[in-house]
């Protein structure tokens, strides 16, 4: 025994996206890789803006003493955080400055830091299915218990249900728009909602409840909607994000935290977040890509190719016949299972060679996670294979 038994049985219940990955990297050496159609993991497609090179090549050439030491605190580079308050200024109406903004090792950096920083043993934290697969492993590792709620027939949160799952110890709410895995993005409307529930649970407790937004997919975005942000509805609210999907970086790690300027406990939070990410091991957010990120704030990949390919693979598997909510945002669809058992229906798909990942790991069995940031190839080859499966279930 090796290894802990928390560890071991959390590899055991481990992400199916991984899994899933794993399997196609394996099918993909037996039948080559042009003929495995591998619609399961949302590894970005498209390459970084030119700026980025730009701005990475100038830093590069960059001889100026310090600067890839330590610096001077773990919450990041002053110029960059006052960079990221600017824009972030501009977007929400809300007064950031650097103060309130720290840097992080990309959204999964951040939200460790927020969970580690607010919760107690047995604290609750409530995640609003479908979400994403690794909440619960994030929860645990802070020795927290995860409390799931539902949502309607539109994936937007069921408030009634929300409410009821609000407890005694519960210390924060985790809500991720534009959403991973349904793609839908939550309206100001169902912000004030949850906002308003947490407001009445934190008096009926005596608590105080944080709002966690995960908004990494927040500029891949398909209509000219403002986005609703958070901080306007709940003063205790936190936003953890990354550049992972907007700027095509997801293996640079580089993200951010950015807590309300109207949180009346905010030095406390700030203070335990700066101390959080330093030992959690990672120290600080690394100095070269804060350096770049801080130049290009107002960048962004070409949204459009990424709704093409949503428009393929939504119009494709709704033509097929399969129930799907259209997405707004992100770069996934999660159409219902013809079938019930949605772990059998993804065994079926993956015998012809077309991998997506079952909806019962993100806390909604009965549908599937498809992405479509992949080749168009990739998603037309997979079309005949979505057909035959959605025949077999329907003769």
């Amino acid at each position: 025994m090796a290894i802990s038994r928390k560890v071991r049985e959390q590899m055991n219940n481990g992400s199916a996206i991984r899994k899933m990955f794993e399997e196609g990297f394996e099918l993909k050496q037996i039948h080559g890789a042009e003929n495995v159609f591998d619609l399961s993991l949302g590894n970005p497609l498209l390459e970084p803006p030119p700026e980025f090179r730009a701005e990475l090549a100038r830093l590069a050439a960059d001889e100026t003493p310090n600067t890839h030491r330590y610096m001077q605190s773990s919450a990041g580079l002053p110029e960059v955080r006052a960079s990221v308050a600017e824009v972030l200024a501009e977007e929400s109406g809300v007064p950031f400055t650097e103060n309130e903004i720290l840097m992080t090792v990309g959204a999964a950096g951040a939200i460790n830091a927020i969970l580690r920083s607010i919760l107690d043993a047995n604290d609750e934290v409530v995640l609003i299915a479908p979400y994403f697969v690794e909440y619960t492993f994030y929860v645990a590792h802070q020795n927290g218990v995860s409390k799931v709620t539902g949502t309607d027939e539109n994936w937007l949160p069921d408030i009634e249900s929300l409410e009821a799952t609000i407890g005694p110890r519960t210390r924060a709410v985790i809500i991720n728009s534009p959403n991973n895995p349904t793609g839908v993005i939550y309206p100001e409307s169902s912000i004030a909602a949850i906002s308003a529930a947490i407001q009445r649970a934190e008096e009926k407790h005596g608590t105080e409840i944080y709002l966690i937004s995960d908004e990494p997919y927040r500029k891949l975005i398909y209509s000219d909607a403002p986005y609703p942000f958070i901080f306007n509805h709940h003063p205790r609210s936190i936003v953890a994000t990354s550049h992972s999907k907007d700027l095509g970086l997801a293996g640079e790690r580089i993200g951010h935290i950015a807590v309300n300027p109207g949180d009346p406990g905010k030095a406390d939070l700030i203070n335990a977040l700066i101390f959080s990410i330093r030992t959690l091991g990672f120290v600080n957010a690394p100095a070269l890509m804060q350096r770049i990120v801080g130049k290009l704030q107002r960048e962004t990949v070409d949204i459009d190719i990424y709704r093409k390919k949503r428009d393929l693979l939504y119009g494709a598997l709704t033509d097929i016949g399969y129930e799907c909510v259209k997405p707004d945002g992100a770069f996934f669809v999660f159409p219902k299972s013809p079938i019930p058992d949605d772990v059998e229906f993804v065994a079926q798909l993956k015998k012809e060679l077309v991998l997506v990942v079952p909806g019962v790991g993100s806390g909604a069995p009965g549908f599937f996670r498809a992405s479509y940031c992949v080749d168009d190839w990739v998603i037309e080859g997979s079309i005949d294979g979505f057909k035959k499966v959605f025949a077999q279930a329907n003769s």
